[in-house]
């Protein structure tokens, strides 16, 4: 077994704990979960970092070809991103949102070929660095968009019903829809800078910007969703519910735009 699959195993089952230590901690409400789900955490992203790297060095490329390493980069930036809004807002209930939603991830990537195999000439470029790490940042926030808009409608069904016990450690619903719009906002600018340089390396190696690629197509459908959230936020004052249920759907289309069309749609980005 190559040493970057033995750490990536590794990476798995610590992901894995600290899922649960997070679960935990949203059922039980006791403080030390949260304090061992973060701490694991941090431990099981400086061995999925090394997991990365290692490959990297392994393959001789920079390790973001096929669903494989494309979801486990994926897993990886939701990781970082939820690691600046802990550090940065103290946010303990998060990572009982965030990291099931990371597990899931790499759950998925971890039933795809994990063979190295080298690059078809039109990925051999340093547009593959950044058109796919700008692309998988901005779907990193749009899992944060989502979570808190998940925890919105959650606390505003408590509040609603006078259950508030039920959920103390919320954060309230003026601090999930401002970091809700925070995170889609970032969101939204790297996904325009991920289809910007897509389409600059796909004139490069095909002599094209734009050729309605089924990958293409949904994420500007993604883009549309999300510019409307904004465009709403701005100018209509959507705010609360209509945003939260905006930020799931969002997050639907991006799910869909990253792993449903490579595998159910063919196109040059499809891995069926």
């Amino acid at each position: 077994m190559l040493l970057n699959l033995i750490f990536f195993n590794l990476t798995f089952i610590l992901y894995s704990i600290s899922t649960i230590s997070y679960i935990i901690f949203l059922c039980c409400k006791k403080e030390r979960w949260s304090s061992y789900g973060y701490r694991i955490t941090i431990l099981s992203f400086a061995i999925h970092t090394l997991s990365i790297v290692i490959r990297g060095f392994e393959s001789n490329r920079l390790p973001m070809a096929g669903l494989f390493e494309s979801m486990s980069f994926f897993a990886w930036m939701v990781v970082v991103i939820f690691c600046f809004i802990e550090y940065r807002y103290k946010l303990k209930i998060l990572g009982s949102f965030v990291l099931p939603v990371a597990f899931l991830i790499l759950l998925c990537g971890y039933f795809f070929p994990k063979e190295i195999t080298p690059l078809v000439p039109a990925l051999q470029s340093y547009w593959l660095g950044i058109h796919v790490s700008l692309s998988l940042f901005s779907y990193g926030a749009f899992v944060c968009a989502f979570d808190f808009g998940l925890m919105y409608l959650i606390q505003d069904k408590a509040l609603r019903l006078k259950k508030q016990n039920a959920y103390l450690r919320l954060p309230s619903l003026e601090i999930l829809d401002n970091l809700s719009y925070k995170s889609t906002s970032i969101g939204f600018l790297f996904l325009t800078l991920g289809i910007i340089t897509g389409a600059i390396w796909a004139n490069s190696a095909w002599g094209s910007y734009w050729s309605w690629d089924p990958k293409e197509t949904w994420a500007l459908i993604t883009w549309f969703i999300y510019a409307a959230y904004l465009h709403a936020r701005f100018l209509k004052g959507w705010r609360g519910k209509k945003a939260a249920y905006l930020a799931i759907i969002g997050f639907g289309c991006v799910i869909f735009t990253f792993l449903g069309v490579n595998l159910l749609l063919p196109g040059l980005h499809s891995y069926k």
